[in-house]
């Protein structure tokens, strides 16, 4: 195997990783993997959960199925969802480390154009 193949098939792996982000990124997206992760759910639960139509909800979870994120099972007439993948919810704890870094230094930013703001006015 030469050099283009390693390249190649390193190049498809995170061809694929970037279609489970694009799937994520969506924030109903994100509000339905969370919720199936504490238990499979009826279409009909998170449309009432999300506050869309079925239509709408359907669409997202087809997009989410597509990557392998969740699975449906059909019972009667309703289709139940859920995660395949419980461990996706690791990458949602880094992020919200990220999130919470990122209102740290926005806290420190303020608060130090106070101080200085502050000192300004008191000369």
């Amino acid at each position: 195997m030469g050099s283009t193949d390693r390249f190649r098939t390193t190049f498809g792996t995170v061809k694929a990783r970037a279609s489970v982000y694009k799937a994520l990124g969506h924030p109903t997206r994100l509000f339905i993997v969370e919720e199936l992760s504490r238990g499979e759910r009826c279409v009909c639960e998170l449309t009432a959960m999300v506050g869309a139509d079925i239509s709408t909800v359907s669409k997202h979870l087809s997009v989410l199925k597509q990557v392998g994120l969740v699975d449906d099972e059909k019972r009667g007439a309703q289709v139940f969802y859920r995660l395949l993948v419980p461990c996706v919810l690791t990458s949602f704890g880094c992020i919200d480390r990220v999130l919470g870094d990122q209102a740290a230094k926005a806290r420190r930013t303020v608060r130090a154009a106070a101080a200085a703001s502050a000192l300004h006015a008191s000369r």
